[in-house]
């Protein structure tokens, strides 16, 4: 009998998903904005103050993972946890809760990918360094094409390792995420 995820360690979870690039697809702005629909539509009684396309798949013209990933700013008035048992009841998976940080995701199956994965980052407003970053890259091509070949030399070393491939990037993204808010101010 195949085990269900929550019950797999994260080796095995690792194995069944590990860390793959793709070239750019213009089919993730699709999938963002379909998943942004859906999102609107189960939170309409929530106090949503912005959804966006972050991470790869929102940077022109880089290898990515083929996963979309989606920033949901509520208001601060509003009950995190609530907001995010309203998305886990609608086929979302939680993947982590911290420092008034919850992550979701989607398509991720006992098989492996589904044809479509989202991960959700539910956070309050203003907690959205990665608006930036996305910014910052596709204003500066040139800067995010070092970032896709960061990510390409570290895709094989950590293909089974998604924390160390996520540490490995942290640096580089900190500091065009500086770069960014100084240059940009109080865009968000």
């Amino acid at each position: 009998m195949e085990k269900e995820l929550t019950e797999m360690t994260l080796e095995e979870l690792w194995t069944l998903f590990p860390i793959f690039l793709v070239p750019h697809d213009k089919k993730w702005e699709d999938n963002y904005k379909e998943i942004e629909s859906v999102l609107k539509e189960i939170l309409q009684e929530y106090s949503i103050k912005r959804i966006s396309h972050i991470g790869s798949t929102s940077i022109k013209n880089i290898y990515a993972k083929d996963i979309v990933d989606v920033l949901i700013e509520i208001d601060s008035n509003e009950d995190i946890e609530k907001t995010a048992q309203q998305i886990e009841k609608n086929g979302f998976y939680r993947m982590c809760t911290e420092n008034q940080r919850i992550s979701l995701n989607k398509g991720y199956t006992k098989k492996g990918f589904a044809k479509k994965v989202y991960h959700i980052h539910l956070r309050y407003i203003g907690d959205n360094d990665e608006l930036y970053f996305r910014d910052y890259m596709n204003d500066h091509p040139d800067i995010a094409k070092d970032y896709e070949a960061l990510k390409l030399s570290l895709w094989k070393k950590y293909e089974h390792n998604r924390d160390a491939y996520t540490n490995a990037k942290t640096s580089f993204i900190k500091k065009w995420t500086t770069v960014a808010k100084e240059e940009y101010g109080e865009r968000y």
